[in-house]
């Protein structure tokens, strides 16, 4: 796992929303099938086409006509691809989404209290996080309803952990949002810069390396690991919002469209 720059789309997967979404029609759902067939799929396809009594000429029909389609209406393939997304994280964060929006105690930025909550996956090392920070207070700023609920995936580098478990010492204290401010203000993990951000924060040292060694601790790193497992994310940041999941640094306004719509609905 890496930070998660902007994101870019392939052609190829573009195409493939296309052919999963463009219709329902008995050519449309050819294409669909063909776009997303797995090896040894061809067989059972071609029995199914014969049962419907499609023939060979009709299944070339079909490729030409989807093929046209595409050549001729090309704008249809960001917002084919923007859907086929929408769907997949839907089906992803929908089973695990209240325990995704459950915080550890204190980690969480914004209003404690919000009704809308976004989710984000951070690390200390990740530089696109770093880059993040502005847009987040911005956000947070112009959202007096929303709740951040941040969980720490410290994937990066070796600091990265350490980092991270001072960070659930600081929500334990209820110095969460100085804590983090501090260490994204501040250099790269290090013993030094952790050091730094928890003196920054106002920590009681003492308790504060005392919690962190807890297993506890330990179980919440693994928890978010797993979180991010389970969501196919594999960079920093990444937000989850509704039943969005946004990756890499994104413009603000894309966020706050996608509160936006989790307000709504």
């Amino acid at each position: 796992m890496t930070d998660t720059p902007p994101r870019r789309f392939g052609l190829f997967a573009a195409t493939a929303a296309v052919f999963a979404l463009a219709g329902a029609g008995g050519g449309w759902w050819y294409a669909s099938h063909q776009a997303t067939a797995q090896p040894g799929e061809d067989a059972q396809l071609e029995a199914t086409l014969a049962g419907a009594g499609i023939s060979s000429k009709e299944r070339a029909a079909i490729e030409g006509l989807v093929r046209n389609y595409i050549l001729e209406n090309p704008e249809v393939l960001p917002e084919a691809m923007e859907r086929l997304q929408s769907r997949e994280s839907q089906a992803r964060v929908a089973p695990i989404r209240g325990a995704l929006e459950t915080a550890f105690p204190g980690a969480v930025l914004g209003n404690p209290n919000g009704k809308v909550t976004l989710v984000e996956f951070t690390d200390f090392a990740c530089t696109y996080c770093r880059q993040s920070v502005k847009s987040l207070e911005t956000l947070i700023a112009k959202n007096p309803d929303l709740r951040v609920v941040v969980r720490e995936l410290p994937i990066i580098a070796p600091e990265s952990a350490p980092a991270a478990r001072m960070a659930l010492a600081a929500a334990a204290q209820g110095r969460y949002p100085a804590y983090h401010k501090a260490m994204f203000e501040g250099a790269r993990p290090s013993d030094a810069s952790i050091a730094a951000a928890a003196g920054a924060a106002g920590l009681d040292m003492t308790a504060a390396s005392a919690f962190a060694a807890r297993p506890a601790v330990e179980d919440e790193l693994k928890r978010n690991l797993e979180f991010a497992r389970e969501l196919g994310i594999n960079g920093t940041p990444a937000w989850i919002v509704g039943g969005r999941i946004i990756s890499g640094a994104v413009p603000p306004e894309e966020l706050q469209s996608a509160i936006d719509a989790a307000r709504k609905g």
